[in-house]
């Protein structure tokens, strides 16, 4: 499995009146964990673009379990799902400094092309990045 690990510090604007972090931001810190795989393992969003292609989400979910709140150091990680489909299934764990376990997410994407059609098999930039981290 690949993974990636990073760290983020929940900004003010982040929060709601209660002082913890509104539930919609954690999307973004999935979005932000994906980036920072994407760069690192060569399947960054501008890789995909300059292969021709799209990827739209198509699901995305988020399990909480503890709130963060302004200040906070977490840690997402972010970890890429092999599966035999053409798409991108991500999972995701975030933590807090002390190391509890905040939050749970899921994301999958699937790749069509620049008119927006989909792609049942694996497109070839795909297929090569597969195999050039030995997942086929």
């Amino acid at each position: 499995m690949l993974t990636h690990t990073s760290k983020f510090r929940v900004r003010f604007n982040e929060t709601d009146p209660l002082g913890i972090v509104w539930h919609g931001h954690y999307v973004t810190y999935l979005e932000d964990g994906r980036e920072a795989f994407g760069e690192e393992f060569g399947i960054s969003y501008k890789d995909i673009q300059h292969a021709g292609l799209f990827a739209p989400i198509v699901k995305c979910t988020v399990d909480y379990k503890f709130p963060l709140k302004h200040g906070d150091w977490a840690r997402i990680e972010t970890n890429y799902v092999d599966e035999m489909a053409s798409k991108l299934h991500f999972t995701y764990k975030i933590f807090n400094e002390e190391g509890k376990l905040v939050a749970t997410g899921e994301t999958i994407q699937v790749f069509t092309d620049q008119k927006g059609e989909l792609f049942l098999s694996y497109p070839p930039f795909f297929e090569e990045w597969k195999r050039k981290n030995q997942l086929l």
